[in-house]
């Protein structure tokens, strides 16, 4: 074929064939609209061929990255389409979204979603720094979380009218007094009431307002109906006012001087960052019960900000709390006092009435050292050595444990712990396995129920290695929790081989949950 005939033939074949057409630059107007991004329940449902185009349309955007068997994920979902619904009818500038994150896994991983459900808000299409949710898990709060980004956290109070029904709206109110609302302290005031959902915000410059309040400087003002009524932070002229140190301030002043234990304040019981609390045991369906919260309350005052006092009704709902402190129900009135961080225990030593003074006895010995703290124990069980696994339990332990005789693996668990109960065949076959070496005692311990003075317990389950000799030696086991694995693990003399696997998942103390409290171990 002539090289000359060859061009035209195959402009032709193109011209002519339907599979050849539109190989040359389209015009804007054949360029594909972009996708349409789905709603459901009034959420955009993202995907990573969408969330770009959602972050161009939508300046400020809240992207709930969820999986569909996740059960927090479910429990948030009818709050998220409520709030979404809350923002919608006051127009307030703001979008709700969500992202399967197993289906999405290269948006799972370009924003580090390693949980769910994860949550991350959107300003201005800027992808690359997205601000971490951090706020409640119902609609109002969530909704009240996005309003303060999106519109101002505090309220500009120009005079006396606004100021004061400002404060008579709500229970918790906090007006920043500023001779310069330009101070950088302002700035540090407003970041704050960005977070602190449970209070409202105002500021303001007016003199006459300074005048009315008996304030000349700048100073932060605690407002709320109860207690005192009012709790005021001087901003310091020097140093200015420090973020830390004025959040520490309205979370310890927002609580009241007692607080009864329920699935409402216990949240708060737990943020108050306020490690001792100090509990108070009675029965509030038997009047001379109910007379002790006057002496009790009479003392706590002196201890703001330093103990939490805290009021437990032991006829309402909280035998977790009982049996955290080792109590039963006809111990009430009775008092006991904690310290959250180290989980230590201290009961009063003359168990004598409940009055202001030895409340503030009681508490002033604690703090001095003057009272030695207390282990949990259930009582040793008849049979406890009957069976392969062992029991053991506080006031056994020690003599078992530290045998000097014996080779003893523990396993420490939680009755409500999911990977405990996957692991108990095992551990009883291996158990079965080692009955007949006198020198191999396989054991377990309810480290929910039972203290022990040499080490805590943080996490289920925890298995340690006993060996014999002297010295008290223990080492923990951090391998799979197989009957293989385990065995040569005492084959090996509390060792694994090195070509083994490495640590399974443990279940930690569960964060306080919305019904939680100070008592009960598995929730500390």
């Amino acid at each position: 074929m002539s090289r000359q005939l060859l061009p035209v033939l195959l402009l032709l074949l193109r011209a002519s064939c339907p599979w050849g057409q539109g190989q040359g630059p389209k015009s804007p107007s054949e360029e594909p609209p972009e996708e349409e991004i789905p709603r459901e329940d009034g959420i955009l449902v993202l995907s990573r061929h969408t969330l770009g185009l959602a972050l161009r349309e939508h300046p400020a955007l809240l992207v709930e990255f969820y999986a569909p068997w996740c059960g927090h994920c479910k429990a948030l979902a009818p709050e998220y389409s409520k709030a979404a619904a809350l923002l919608a009818a006051e127009s307030t500038a703001v979008t709700l979204s969500k992202v399967d994150g197993p289906a999405q896994p290269e948006l799972a991983e370009e924003f580090g979603v390693t949980e769910y459900p994860t949550l991350k808000f959107f300003r201005n299409g800027n992808r690359t720094h997205p601000e971490e949710y951090t706020g409640p898990r119902e609609a109002e709060g969530i909704a009240e979380w996005l309003r303060r980004r999106v519109g101002p956290s505090a309220k500009r109070l120009e005079d006396e009218a606004a100021a004061q029904a400002l404060i008579d709206g709500r229970d918790l109110v906090v007006i920043g007094f500023f001779q310069d609302l330009q101070d950088e302290d302002v700035a540090t005031f407003l970041a704050l009431a960005r977070d602190a959902l449970d209070m409202t915000f105002g500021l303001t410059d007016r003199p006459r307002l300074f005048e009315q309040f008996g304030l000349t400087k700048d100073t932060v003002v605690l407002f709320k109906k109860f207690d005192e009524g009012r709790a005021d932070f001087p901003v310091d002229e020097e140093l200015g006012l420090d973020l830390g140190d004025l959040s520490r301030f309205l979370v310890t002043h927002s609580m009241h001087l007692v607080t009864e234990f329920n699935s409402q304040t216990s949240p708060k019981i737990f943020a108050a960052r306020i490690l001792s609390h100090l509990l108070l045991f009675v029965n509030q369906t038997l009047a001379a019960h109910r007379e002790l919260l006057v002496g009790f309350g009479e003392a706590a005052p002196h201890f703001r900000g330093q103990v939490l006092f805290v009021v437990v009704d032991v006829a309402a709902d909280n035998e977790h709390v009982l049996q955290y402190f080792g109590l039963k129900v006809e111990a009430a009135p009775t008092l006991r006092f904690i310290n959250v961080e180290t989980t230590k225990k201290y009961a009063p030593v003359d168990g004598g009435p409940v009055t202001a003074a030895s409340v503030t006895a009681f508490c002033h010995a604690v703090l001095n050292g003057q009272v030695k703290p207390y282990l949990l124990s259930q009582e040793v069980p008849p049979d406890w050595d009957q069976r392969p696994v062992k029991t053991l339990v506080g006031k056994n332990f020690e003599q078992v444990a530290f045998d000097e005789t014996k080779n003893v693996f523990v396993k420490f668990y939680a009755p409500w712990c999911t990977h405990c109960k996957e692991m108990a065949p095992a551990w009883e076959a291996l158990a079965e396995k080692y009955q007949d070496h006198e020198d191999i005692i396989i054991a377990q311990l309810d480290a929910t129920a039972n203290e022990l003075d040499a080490f805590a317990v943080h996490s289920f389950p925890t298995l340690k290695y006993f060996p014999a000799g002297p010295g008290r030696k223990v080492i923990e086991y951090k391998s799979t929790r197989d009957l293989e694995t385990l065995s040569k693990f005492l084959d090996n003399g509390g060792a694994v081989p090195t070509e083994e696997p490495t640590e399974e998942p443990a279940a930690p103390f569960p964060e306080p949950r919305a019904n939680s409290t100070v008592g009960s171990k598995e929730e500390l």
